[in-house]
């Protein structure tokens, strides 16, 4: 029986709990001290949740801090749920922050309503920090946010096509097609709401490879990429 991809990803109930957890432990922090953000951009059929959930175990084992991975479900969770909101801006302490990186990056919003609603909590979520976010152009959309590191998988439409299709366990031929039908509809909706070109390698601190190397290669390379580069060096500790 083939799988979909909710079946791939933890519930909406379990990541909602565990983003509770963390803007908990944030609240307690020190005021000031920025806390970090990735963002993981991918070409449909890569590997990005398996990377964002081996960069969670490792930022985890660094800072000693609970992390929480937020794809499109539990953004659009947050954005519609105004207990959750309340609970973010309870940290943030002003939605204008949102706004005001908004504006100065793209003197808009966005062209989409829906999205644009969707894309003021994303800044609100990296802006918290210890969040990885999965897609939903965060590359673009948090790029003025000095906490944020950005990161996007490449590969050939054979490889993505044959790993979706090892991971929903559908025929290849189906798996081509969906990878066909959904890079074009994904990236076109996200371009053209940011009215940019998402795949431009300008907006990313690292590009790699997922064809050629594995999801573990990724993440090991990309731990030195964050800590050297992270301003707040005591947020992390020595390597693992």
């Amino acid at each position: 029986m083939s799988r979909t991809f909710d079946s791939l990803i933890p519930s909406i109930a379990q990541r909602e709990s565990a983003w509770l957890q963390v803007r908990e432990r944030l609240a307690r922090a020190p005021k000031g001290l920025l806390h970090p953000t990735i963002t993981i951009s991918r070409e449909y059929g890569c590997e990005g949740y398996p990377l964002a959930e081996r960069l969670k175990e490792l930022f985890e084992a660094s800072t000693g801090e609970p992390w929480n991975i937020f794809d499109k479900a539990l953004v659009e969770k947050v954005a519609s749920d105004e207990k959750l909101s309340l609970e973010l801006l309870s940290h943030l302490g002003d939605e204008s922050r949102a706004m005001d990186v908004l504006k100065t990056h793209f003197g808009y919003l966005t062209h989409d309503e829906a999205y644009g609603k969707l894309v003021k909590h994303l800044v609100q979520i990296a802006t918290a920090g210890n969040a990885i976010i999965v897609g939903r152009g965060g590359a673009v959309v948090c790029q003025d946010l000095k906490n944020c590191h950005h990161l996007r998988l490449e590969g050939s439409f054979a490889f993505r096509a044959a790993t979706l299709a090892k991971r929903l366990e559908v025929p290849l031929a189906e798996a081509e097609e969906m990878v066909r039908t959904q890079s074009k509809l994904r990236e076109k909706f996200i371009s053209e709401c940011l009215q940019t070109d998402i795949t431009a390698s300008r907006w990313y601190d690292a590009v790699f490879n997922n064809e050629r190397l594995s999801v573990e290669t990724i993440a090991q390379a990309c731990l030195p990429i964050i800590t050297g580069g992270w301003p707040e060096q005591g947020a992390f500790r020595s390597s693992q």
